[in-house]
């Protein structure tokens, strides 16, 4: 995939009007004292360059001529015994298409010069102040030198706003990616419902599905996952993950993996004994069918609210037949008393994120969907203890998520066949109870 991330880089630069931008890598987070979370590289990097390491700064110029520069960490047999090798610097230019590459610790020495000819320049300030200064100085130096005729930027730009754009149309390498990886968070699913049984925690299941996630290639989660039993599955980033799963509850699973940096989002929602209640039976149904109503709704030429105002309206007519409103339904929606059970957006672009980059307005108008977008579509009721409902109806939260691709007549549901159906999930529910589980 070397060629399509040089072309992603001449896209970035076709738009930066004569521009030179500079793009780092994500570093390091610390977890305590000296113990470092998983790195993780920061998805524009990743997106240009595929570079996998820490301590890289990419530099794409434009003048006097098109240059893919980085500066990466160099190779060090004794840093290597102990945190693992490093590509280095001609690694840079064999594996990973740059046309220089320097040492990281050359960077300040090198980045005038490289800056230099170049009037706008793209570049974050703000999150990462030693980088910051390192950029700061280099403009400096070089508008010191203007009698001589040195041209230095004077114009900053936001590069992640051009790539924030490229990045919502995926390409079909891109799709693929995320077809596998929903293809893994499947198995995480199946193997996460048929060991479900009352009396185990929350967090056996989390581990029963991830185990199933790195067994199968994933690198990683895409975010920690929500594994909420009863009252718990009301709320929408539950995460600790701690309780046991009581008899008669309704487990509400949001979990999903990472496959080479790109994520993918996924939501059921279980009986923990493998039989809905009627309560629980008649809201999940309401929210299945606002669900259908909110995929349906996902094609090119509407827009990114049309999904979410369908499957608003499919809720808030279950709700009025269940009982827990009351009233017309447009004037319900008008009103927005639907609110109190179904608080949250309907979805969310999704890929090298999860919650993936990319304007959802235009000029002040929602986006028109196009092929090649990905997003969520997950509707949910969650009904509060503090709610003024029957208390039959109170802790029971329901979520259903699925990852889809607009395609050019309609949408590609990615994660269809991770069971929704009443009668599929019943049966699998507890089907395969293991001790590790």
């Amino acid at each position: 995939m070397t060629s399509t991330f040089a072309q992603r880089r001449e896209a970035l630069r076709a738009q930066m009007n004569g521009g030179v931008a500079v793009i780092p890598a994500a570093p390091h987070q610390i977890r305590s004292n000296d113990t470092q979370y998983d790195y993780r590289q920061s998805s524009d990097l990743h997106y240009l360059t595929a570079w996998p390491e820490p301590e890289a700064v990419l530099v794409l110029t434009s003048v006097p001529e098109p240059r893919t520069v980085l500066f990466v960490l160099p190779l060090d047999r004794a840093l290597e015994i102990w945190n693992g090798r490093r590509v280095g610097v001609d690694g840079a230019k064999e594996r990973y298409g740059a046309d220089e590459a320097y040492p990281i610790g050359e960077l300040s020495t090198r980045l005038p010069d490289l800056l230099a000819g170049h009037e706008r320049l793209w570049y974050t300030l703000g999150e990462n102040e030693t980088l910051d200064r390192t950029v700061l100085d280099a403009v400096r130096a070089l508008r010191r030198q203007a009698r001589k005729g040195v041209v230095a930027p004077i114009e900053f730009h936001d590069p992640r706003i051009p790539l924030a754009e490229m990045r919502l149309i995926k390409e079909p390498e891109e799709i693929e990616i995320l077809r596998r990886a929903a293809a893994i968070t499947r198995e995480g699913f199946l193997a996460g419902m048929r060991n479900t049984r009352p009396g185990i925690g929350e967090y056996a299941v989390e581990a029963r599905m991830e185990y199933e996630y790195a067994v199968r290639g994933a690198q990683a989660v895409a975010y920690p996952s929500i594994c909420g039993a009863g009252h718990n599955a009301t709320i929408l980033h539950y995460n600790t993950n701690r309780d046991d799963l009581a008899d008669g509850t309704l487990l509400l699973v949001d979990s999903a993996c990472e496959l080479d940096v790109y994520a993918t989002d996924v939501t059921r929602t279980w009986p923990v004994n493998g039989k809905y209640s009627a309560e629980q039976r008649a809201i999940y149904d309401i929210v299945l069918r606002a669900q259908r109503a909110g995929i349906e709704a996902v094609k090119p030429g509407n827009s990114f609210r049309t999904y979410h105002e369908a499957a608003v309206r499919v809720v808030t007519e279950g709700l009025v037949d269940v009982g827990l409103l009351a009233g017309n339904v447009d004037t319900l929606i008008e009103q927005e008393k639907f609110f109190d059970f179904f608080m949250h957006n309907t979805g969310h672009w999704l890929g090298l994120d999860v919650h993936d980059v990319g304007a959802y307005k235009i000029g002040g108008e929602w986006r028109t969907l196009e092929p090649g977008m990905a997003l969520t579509v997950e509707p949910g009721i969650y009904i509060h203890a503090d709610l003024d409902v029957p208390e039959r109806w109170k802790g029971i939260g329901v979520r259903i998520e699925d990852d889809i691709i607009v395609t050019r007549d309609g949408c590609e549901n990615l994660t269809a066949s991770i069971p929704r159906e009443i009668d599929e999930i019943e049966a699998l529910v507890g089907a395969d109870v293991s001790t590790r589980a």
